[in-house]
């Protein structure tokens, strides 16, 4: 149908085989509800038939805005009578030989005819669904998918069909699968969206784009799980999708190499996706790498730098992710930008000697936490709480260090009354407990968050026994961990029965204990049938050979090669405090003259934790054994009242 002007006023016309007739008289019979006259001069007036009449009156109501009626002219249409005297006419076309050119492709009475058909069919199907009939809609779009399929056997060729055919086809392919959703048909929706990007469509780019996102969103956030594809369109040596995620994943890096072609508008909604699946999978490496592969211009650099600073801390990539926080926070970027603050901050409290800095971050994120923002500021003060208990351990002085321990613990307390029910906050502030030998408040945290945690994390039921261990409660303690046992799965259960061991040890019963560690034994050797070996970098495969080897030469009485095993395990990871003590107290025991040295390695134990009873006691001996003896008795004082109050493992073993 188009429009007309004559004399400055509007004229709508059809127009088909070169006649044209005035909508205005056709709208009229049908007012007065004469369709068959409306039909009648719309056959004479434009050399029609009867199917392609009525699919042009049908059509008119559709416009005018009368769905009901609309459905009343195609119902007694029969529409797929129509296709079958089309394909003829096409199947013909398909002995054309390749190189003719569209003057010698078939005419256009039939391409038009097509068009008023499968027209027809597809406003039915949006008039089905616009009275909420999707099941019906569906059965009839698809019916235009299956009828182009029939026509066009090879799929759409493009030099050979009209404009007005091919937008048909494409709205149609882009329906059905959204009409399937709407009736619950699932899995016919997946099959729709399948069909419409593995079949010849002849879609345009943004069409085929708009698809693909659609299937996307569905994979992943619609709840249903699709099943492999059919082997039908399988292709022998493709990759094929296990899961909703990897075609998703797929379909993604598919959307982002055509923007970057330029075959498809950009859209910022496709990185989001993208950003959220690869998140889920824990690989934001290869999120890095598509950040990275984008056009200059499509992201300011700053958000460049700030989604590439993310990608890396996800991946444990942390000295790349802060060098681009650096550069993002310049005093001539965005220095105050809350989101890049609190992330170099976290960054920062994992590393001692990069705390000082993050509290620096913290302390300027607290400062912009304000307005809108101001929902933040207890992130920022938990930041800053965990940067200054981190800076305490490399303190260099018993002040300092108190110092700044007691500004951890007062930042992590204020961004408690802030984020009450944080679970991770009231974990970490239970931990800060916890060290520093506040039992009471500890266990008054841990059990706050095993109740906002409901008992489903395994560190709640571990950090319950180890503070119930710490107050000289060893049944209570095993009876937290016998039901941690029975709440957790088979392969989860290495650290309880460790941890119940070491209980029934403190408790003189090392039988029981014997007969635990057999549990876990065979529970190790069976998960290494299973799963074969645990996976483990090789870096951390050799420290965790040194820091065992270390042990294993003292149990044996080989006090040279066990110092050898702790100073290499030292020189790996410097602030390992049992091989700082071990190797003070094999020092202390092999060589008398080496006394500094032995007390210079316990000290520095100390620094790092301060409530290592052990530290103490053989610092007490060092003291002893070179005629310090106030010295000797205040370490031992020391030693024996953290005996009073020490866990059956260090707090920090669960941080």
């Amino acid at each position: 149908m188009e429009s007309s002007e004559n004399e400055s006023v509007s004229v709508r016309e059809v127009h088909a085989n070169g006649s044209r007739v005035v909508t205005s008289e056709i709208e009229a019979k049908l007012d007065e509800g004469n369709i068959q006259e409306a039909e009648s001069a719309l056959r004479e007036g434009l050399s029609l038939n009867f199917e392609e009449a009525r699919a042009l009156l049908g059509k008119l109501e559709y416009q005018r805005g009368n769905v009901e009626a609309a459905l009343r002219v195609f119902d007694g249409i029969d529409l797929q009578a129509a296709i079958q005297r089309l394909q003829p006419s096409f199947s013909d076309k398909a002995q054309v030989k390749k190189g003719r050119t569209r003057a010698e492709s078939p005419s256009s009475v039939s391409q038009h005819a097509a068009s008023l058909v499968l027209e027809a069919i597809y406003l039915k199907a949006k008039s089905l669904q616009k009275l909420g009939k999707y099941t019906e809609a569906a059965s009839d779009c698809k019916s235009i998918l299956d009828a182009v399929e029939k026509i066009f056997y090879q799929g759409i060729p493009d030099i050979q069909v009209d404009n007005k055919l091919q937008e048909i086809v494409s709205h149609a392919v882009e329906l059905l699968p959204e009409l399937w959703k709407q009736a619950g048909g699932y899995d016919e929706a997946i099959s729709a969206y399948r069909r419409a990007l593995l079949s010849q469509w002849n879609l345009d780019n943004d069409c085929c784009a708009r698809i693909q996102k659609s299937f996307v969103v569905f994979l992943l956030y619609s709840g249903v799980e699709a099943s492999p594809p059919s082997l039908a369109v399988q292709i022998e040596g493709a990759y094929v999708p296990k899961n909703n995620l990897e075609e998703a994943i797929l379909l993604l890096l598919i959307l982002i190499r055509k923007f970057c072609l330029g075959k498809a508008e950009w859209d910022p909604s496709v990185m989001e996706h993208l950003t959220f699946a690869l998140s889920v999978c824990s690989q934001t490496s290869i999120l890095a790498k598509q950040f990275e592969d984008l056009m200059p211009g499509v992201y300011h650099r700053i958000d460049r730098w700030n989604s590439l600073a993310l990608c890396f801390s996800g991946a444990g990539q942390n000295d790349s992710a802060l060098n681009l926080l650096r550069k993002s926070l310049h005093k001539h970027e965005r220095p105050d930008d809350l989101t890049s603050l609190l992330l170099a901050a976290r960054i920062c409290s994992e590393d001692p000697y990069l705390a000082a800095e993050g509290v620096g971050h913290a302390q300027r994120a607290i400062s912009n936490a304000h307005g809108l923002n101001e929902h933040l500021k207890g992130v920022a003060l938990r930041m800053l709480g965990l940067c200054l208990g981190k800076q305490a351990k490399v303190a260099s002085s018993d002040f300092e260090r108190s110092r700044l321990q007691s500004k951890a613990l007062e930042s992590l307390e204020e961004a408690i009354r802030l984020e009450r029910n944080n679970s991770d906050l009231i974990f970490e502030l239970a931990v800060q407990y916890a060290e520093h030998r506040n039992l009471t408040a500890a266990l008054r945290s841990a059990r706050h968050f095993f109740n906002e945690t409901g008992g489903s994390i395994l560190k709640a039921w571990i950090l319950l026994a180890l503070i119930l261990s710490a107050q000289q409660k060893y049944l209570e303690a095993e009876m937290v961990t016998d039901a941690a046992l029975d709440q957790t799965a088979r392969w989860e259960q290495g650290p309880l029965l460790r941890l119940k061991a070491k209980l029934k040890i403190s408790q003189s019963r090392p039988m029981d204990a014997i007969e635990t560690y057999r549990y876990l034994l065979a529970l190790v050797q069976a998960q290494k049938k299973s799963f074969g070996s645990f996976p483990m970098s090789s870096k951390n495969k050799r420290e965790r050979q040194i820091k065992d080897t270390s042990v294993l030469f003292e149990g044996r009485g080989q006090s040279q090669e066990a110092l050898n095993a702790a100073i290499n395990s030292v020189l790996i990871e410097p602030n390992y405090v049992p091989s700082k003590i071990l190797m003070g107290a094999l020092v202390q025991k092999i060589d008398s003259k080496a006394l500094p040295a032995a007390r210079s390695m316990l000290s520095d134990a100390l620094r790092v934790e301060p409530t290592n009873r052990k530290a103490w006691y053989y610092l007490g001996l060092v003291h002893k054994q070179d005629g310090r003896m106030a010295d000797a008795a205040d370490c031992f004082q020391a030693a024996y009242m953290l005996e009073e109050s020490d866990p059956i493992e260090s707090f920090s073993t669960i941080l």
